[in-house]
């Protein structure tokens, strides 16, 4: 964890150091860490995940939904190419998709598609806080959404993505007073 930074370190950062290090704390939408990058300086953290989160909240739902276009499918193509980025790798990793069954990897990848022609975008949930059984079982109850319902529910899931992220580059200073 050498490489993590204090929240001061973070506020003295130039645009180009602040997108490197933050351009994917939301999957491929380096535009989040560019909107933020003015509002420094930063309490702490959880200011910084609190203002990615209000430009995400601003977008219309048009934009919500690239965000969610953005990210992949869970132990999809890229997984199975090993074309995912580092944090995606590491995050289905965590939640045991690398080790799922010929069926598991056969339900997942029809409920994916089902899920994507359905609402447009693939189906997100925060791997890191989910095993592969509440994943797979999450994307079955959550197909019987609404558009509206799921757009929402993707959001959320991306801001405990994005908030789990910053933690793994910033030191935490409330929890190392």
């Amino acid at each position: 964890m050498a490489d993590m930074l204090s929240i001061s370190l973070v506020n003295e950062l130039n645009y180009e150091d602040f997108i490197g290090r933050f351009g994917n704390v939301v999957e491929h939408c380096s535009i989040c860490a560019a909107a933020v990058w003015r509002n420094r300086p930063f309490r702490d953290v959880h200011h910084l995940h609190q203002e990615i989160c209000s430009f995400m909240d601003l977008l219309p739902d048009t934009g919500k939904e690239g965000v969610l276009r953005l990210h992949p499918d869970l132990a999809g193509k890229l997984a199975e190419l090993g074309s995912l980025t580092q944090e995606s790798t590491a995050e289905q990793k965590a939640a045991g998709l690398d080790t799922m069954s010929p069926d598991e990897k056969q339900l997942l990848r029809e409920t994916n598609i089902k899920y994507r022609e359905k609402f447009g975008f693939p189906f997100v949930i925060c791997a890191r806080q989910n095993k592969k059984e509440a994943i797979l079982k999450g994307i079955v109850e959550r197909l019987e959404h609404s558009a509206a319902e799921e757009l929402n529910i993707g959001i959320e899931e991306v801001k405990k993505i994005c908030l789990l992220r910053l933690l793994g580059i910033v030191i935490d200073d409330k929890s190392h007073m």
